[in-house]
């Protein structure tokens, strides 16, 4: 049964939903409650900066990859109260509005509508004071579900605060404090977001200090009555406890899944699904081990930042030759974004400046850095000649993301793809009886047709 929920989101992209989001996390964890967390949309960054706060992973809601039902049974199984002190904390994406194809669907405010959740409104004061009385009004009169609960209002001080908290609440919504300006807690980004948690230094203790600062300028108290005043009873999922038994241990498929500093980006769900499916998940690191591990049946090389790491990936040439080798012998893989950059002969960071690095040369072509968005948003991904699914599967359409800033000089041409808006379609990919690459990050649950056809792949090759 869930327990006490807040949907923290904001007008727009930058506002400081991530701040605050893993500075509420640590706060509402140093007071003594159970803590889960959840990223709308289909970001993989903010999750980890999540999880550095809670040491457990965050979860991804995304309405575009799942249904309303499955939606909310995620939310509810990794959300399972265990005492009246459990809370769940959800991060916006974008603005609380802004959905797929230009409409809300999809957005912030659909799935706290579909969780049943109060939402949180950030507003940044930078640059104003009075006129955010406008803003938040503007984002009440769209509130048709009457899901906005509370207001902090960031970027400012005590006396802006003080001086609009009556005219605030004078709308129906707490105003539940301020954050003012902190100079030195700065999350950098780069082309594909944030910076990754493990590169700022002395994260923790900025963290630390930023807790204590919301300690002060956020009233804790009421903020708990506004997430715990809406939480409904919630409906019957399945919880850990519940889940099926996978077998023995040694009736588990090994499958090796490069987990580094530059491999990285995973749905939870995926890898859940995954296991829950009967698979046993052995990481490895493409930049420090020296080959493949042992006894494994199938290969995933998920994204990431290799650019970054390029000189060092290609300096592991036992590795480079250990991934060659497993996959011309036809063990089957999966292959997406930063993986897929890897299989190439080589990745080119820098043209002007002759920076191209060696890399498995299992596709021979080049990627290269274009200076630009390639690719990016909401895609489907099909199988349309049964390259990769097989022909009793249900369905050839599985649903992805894209987000990139790098390209390939031959991307192949196997999967069919579609972009949200129906209006942009283009042939990408390379897919094959044992193996599907593409720059496209795919979330299984959409199809969970697929993930079993790979699995199924995965115990033939044994």
């Amino acid at each position: 049964m869930s327990k006490g929920k807040m949907v923290i989101a904001a007008p727009g992209s930058g506002r400081g939903k991530t701040m605050i989001t893993i500075g509420l996390i640590k706060l509402l964890q140093k007071k003594g409650y159970e803590v889960s967390s959840f990223k709308c949309g289909p970001d993989y960054i903010d999750p980890m900066f999540h999880k550095r706060v809670l040491n457990v992973p965050s979860g991804n809601l995304d309405l575009f990859f799942t249904d309303e039902k499955t939606t909310r049974k995620l939310f509810e199984k990794r959300s399972v109260a265990k005492g009246e002190n459990h809370i769940s904390i959800v991060e916006g994406v974008m603005g609380l509005y802004d959905g797929t194809a230009n409409t809300s669907e999809a957005s912030t405010y659909h799935v706290a509508k579909v969780i049943d959740s109060p939402v949180i409104l950030i507003v940044d004061c930078k640059g104003m004071s009075y006129s955010a009385l406008a803003v938040i009004r503007g984002f009440l009169d769209m509130d048709s579900e009457g899901l906005i609960s509370g207001v902090i209002l960031n970027r400012t001080s005590k006396k802006v605060f003080d001086s609009l908290k009556t005219s605030i609440e004078k709308m129906g919504v707490s105003a539940l404090g301020y954050v003012p300006v902190i100079k030195d807690f700065n999350l950098q980004s780069r082309h594909l977001g944030l910076m990754m948690p493990h590169e700022i230094d002395n994260l923790d203790a900025e963290i630390d200090k930023l807790t204590d600062i919301l300690d002060g300028s956020i009233d804790t108290e009421q903020l708990l009555e506004v997430a715990y005043g809406r939480a409904g009873t919630g409906n019957k999922t399945e919880s850990e406890s519940d889940a099926k038994d996978n077998g023995d241990d040694k009736d588990k498929i090994r499958i090796a899944v490069a987990m580094d500093e530059a491999f990285c980006f995973y749905y939870e769900e995926n890898l859940g699904l995954l296991e829950s499916l009967g698979a046993r998940i052995v990481p490895f690191s493409p930049i420090h081990d020296e080959k493949l591990p042992d006894n494994i049946a199938g290969l995933i090389l998920g994204g990431g930042y290799p650019e970054l790491y390029a000189g060092q990936l290609s300096s592991n040439i036992s590795m480079r030759q250990s991934i060659a080798n497993a996959i011309e012998k036809g063990m089957p893989s999966l292959a997406e974004c930063g993986g897929f950059m890897y299989l190439h002969k080589r990745i080119i960071t820098d043209e002007a400046q002759n920076n191209a690095f060696e890399m498995a040369g299992v596709i021979d072509a080049d990627c290269y850095y274009t200076g630009k968005l390639v690719r990016f948003g909401y895609i489907s991904f099909t199988d349309s000649e049964s390259r990769f699914m097989e022909n009793d599967s249900a369905g050839k359409t599985i649903r992805g993301h894209e987000f990139h800033y790098f390209d390939s000089t031959a991307n192949g041409e196997d999967a069919d793809i579609v972009k949200v808006s129906g209006n942009i379609q283009y042939k990408a990919g390379y897919l094959a009886d044992n193996h599907c690459w593409s720059f496209a990050h795919l979330y299984y649950l959409s199809n969970t047709s697929f993930i079993k056809t790979f699995i199924k792949k995965c115990r033939r090759f044994i």
